[in-house]
């Protein structure tokens, strides 16, 4: 039996706890943030007690006490996290591997208006401002206009300067319209499933426009074509990012990669492929072989 040690949220391990168990891996959640963790020899955990982990803690600093104490490979490792994470680096990787992205440019702060202005003077409004390494949608707006579009750089401005985050930078990106959006999922280099997420009809009459699950959009499992499917795993292949969420925007007459997600939630079984536990049984336990044969 291999422990695996899963540092995503809690209702990820839920759904995958019993499915690993029934494949000869014991999955056992390790929470690192928002907790007291002791240092010493009464740690919460201690290295040999897992095989392997799931998925390097989004948390930098969590995640380095957690390697300090497992010393454990991770299925994603730090490294991954942070590549996906860095959505602007993202964009810049696809694109000079001639995948298809929304047109975008990159800011990092401070820099003076007249720079700004020339950045919005690139797109037709509106556009879509983007703090670089949030997750869920946080920070996420879209400006109509040149003053509201300086006045939310003011405001990431703002968040820059008084506060610790470390990453000071932002992506503007072209808008597109009444997009679908698509959260594709592929494990070691193969599509395992996808799902469609999309606001209730009530919610885009008010306006809203983020697709994410976490602001009230609902995810139902979809066919895709195979050119789509295909196009995923390319960027997974591009990351090298062995466990993928890819989100797919569509429009009609374009299909774009929006982001990355290392870290992504898993969904119920019945919208995914039949492989997709197997495959990521396999990809665990393959993790552990090579751990042990170094």
């Amino acid at each position: 039996m291999i422990d695996l040690a899963v540092a995503n949220a809690e209702e990820t391990f839920e759904r995958m706890r019993k499915p690993l168990a029934e494949r000869g891996i014991r999955a056992r959640h390790i929470p690192v943030s928002e907790r007291i963790v002791p240092l010493g020899t009464d740690a919460p955990w201690s290295a040999g007690e897992y095989d392997v982990g799931f998925v390097h803690p989004g948390r930098l600093m969590e995640g380095g006490v957690a390697d300090a104490i497992l010393d454990v490979p991770w299925l994603n490792d730090r490294e991954a996290v942070l590549t996906s994470r860095n959505k602007a680096e993202v964009i810049a990787r696809l694109e000079r591997a001639e995948l298809p992205v929304p047109t975008s440019a990159y800011v990092s702060n401070d820099v003076a208006e007249d720079e700004l202005i020339d950045v919005f003077d690139r797109f037709d409004p509106p556009v879509v401002v983007k703090p670089n390494s949030t997750t869920r949608g946080v920070g996420v707006a879209k400006a109509h206009d040149l003053d509201s579009f300086l006045g939310i750089c003011d405001y990431l401005s703002l968040v820059h300067d008084y506060r610790a985050t470390g990453d000071r930078s932002f992506l503007v990106q072209e808008y597109l319209p009444e997009a679908t959006d698509y959260r594709v999922m592929v494990v070691d280099g193969e599509y395992v499933g996808a799902v469609e997420r999309r606001l209730p009809d009530e919610a885009v009459r008010e306006g809203q426009w983020k697709h994410n699950v976490h602001r009230g959009a609902v995810a139902r499992g979809v066919e895709l074509p195979a050119e789509w499917r295909r196009l995923a795993e390319s960027v997974a292949d591009v990351l090298g990012i062995p466990f993928l969420g890819v989100d797919l925007l569509e429009t009609g007459d374009r299909l774009v990669i929006n982001e990355t997600n290392a870290r992504p939630t898993i969904d119920e079984a019945t919208k995914y492929e039949p492989s997709f536990y197997d495959r990521l049984a396999g990809v665990i336990s393959d993790y552990v072989s090579e751990t042990t044969t170094v």
